[in-house]
């Protein structure tokens, strides 16, 4: 009867202690979904048409980052969103100045505890750069997403509210923690290194070789890989002390190309080239002895390493003329080019542009190429 009695008095108790739970969490009500902060920046996603019969005659940067919003149904079931309206124009005239204020702003926002991760909606043409850019700046493990669309938001059959509503999902995803900025389109999730446009048609955002990183599913986002090269917290590019990018131009390479010329020399130079002709090595050349960094983008190439200064000599003098040059041995092994293997050479462009903004010693910046 004694162990009876304790048995009937612990159960008794047990139930007491869930009725007062379940009694405390009728008061409290049922738990809040998760906090995302949408910033927008403009585009399409934003766009309102200029004629109801002509779907490609649109105003990017139309609606507010509310009225974009507004026109998803049921996003309040997965967050609580806020916004921040952060510049309402086409993405071609998001600038590396914006890139940083940009940048500086998601830091700031992510440092809120009860912020579970931000989306940024933006314009298609630049979103890889400002992607590529964020990927290498905003120091955090909380998830950012960027988002666009293809399609005006008062077209027919857009594609913006299930782009941003997939968006929305993911970034309140505990798997996309960790994984750097994230671009996610046609419910496909892209790390942003690799991400790139390349048709203004929905699914027109590929990875191209490297694979995306994961999908949208029904229930929520679902990963498949990781990106392993630097990024968010590891990544060393600080902007606290940087108000302002390097010069670096944007150039290719091509049959009968004879090489760019400069008035006054940039600090750095992405070519997008698999060789280069005679006359663009000695531009190249004249340009990396004046002190400019160079840069070879060949997205699926491998870097071949080139030592600056070269060991052997090196003709004095460099012409324009390609005809005193009898040795072709020589032609192109001393061009100090940095590769950046699996890069397109806009985000090489932006990884050079950081880089020049910490040192300008070659080796130096050899090295961070090959970390990111």
């Amino acid at each position: 009867m004694t162990k009876l009695r304790a048995a009937s008095v612990c159960l008794g108790l047990l139930g007491l202690i869930l009725a007062t739970a379940a009694r405390h969490a009728i008061a409290a009500g049922p738990v809040p979904p998760p906090k995302v902060m949408v910033i927008a920046t403009g585009g399409t996603i934003a766009g309102v048409q200029n004629d109801p019969k002509d779907p490609d005659l649109y105003r990017a940067g139309s609606l507010t980052a509310e009225q974009i919003i507004a026109s998803v149904p049921g996003l309040d079931r997965y967050a609580r969103v806020e916004t921040i309206q952060f510049s309402n124009v086409p993405s071609s005239l998001i600038t590396p100045a914006q890139w940083i204020d940009l940048s500086r702003r998601i830091e700031k926002v992510l440092k809120e505890s009860d912020v579970a991760g931000v989306v940024v909606t933006h314009g298609t043409d630049r979103l890889e750069e400002t992607a590529f850019f964020l990927y290498l700046t905003v120091h955090s493990d909380k998830p950012v997403i960027v988002v666009g669309a293809q399609r005006p938001a008062s077209g027919i059959s857009p594609d913006g509210p299930r782009n941003l509503l997939a968006a929305v999902r993911t970034a309140v995803s505990p798997q996309a923690t960790g994984k750097g900025v994230l671009v996610v389109m046609d419910e496909r999730i892209l790390s942003a290194r690799e991400a790139r446009k390349v048709y203004p048609r929905a699914g027109g955002f590929t990875t191209g070789e490297m694979g995306m990183l994961g999908v949208m599913g029904h229930d929520g986002a679902e990963f498949f890989l990781a990106p392993t090269r630097a990024h968010g917290i590891s990544s060393e590019f600080d902007l606290a002390a940087i108000e302002s990018l390097p010069d670096v131009d944007l150039r290719f390479s091509y049959s009968g190309g004879s090489g760019p010329r400069y008035a006054v020399p940039p600090a750095g130079v992405v070519v997008a080239n698999t060789s280069f002709t005679c006359a663009e090595e000695l531009a190249y050349l004249q340009l990396a002895r004046a002190g400019t960094i160079v840069v070879s983008a060949f997205p699926s190439g491998e870097e071949v390493d080139r030592d600056w200064p070269p060991e052997d000599s090196v003709p004095e003098r460099v012409t324009e003329s390609c005809e005193p040059i009898d040795k072709k041995a020589w032609q192109g092994r001393w061009i100090p080019t940095i590769n950046a293997p699996h890069l397109t050479p806009q985000k090489a462009r932006i990884l050079l542009m950081l880089a020049l903004a910490r040192t300008q010693d070659y080796q130096k910046i050899r090295e961070m190429f090959r970390r990111y």
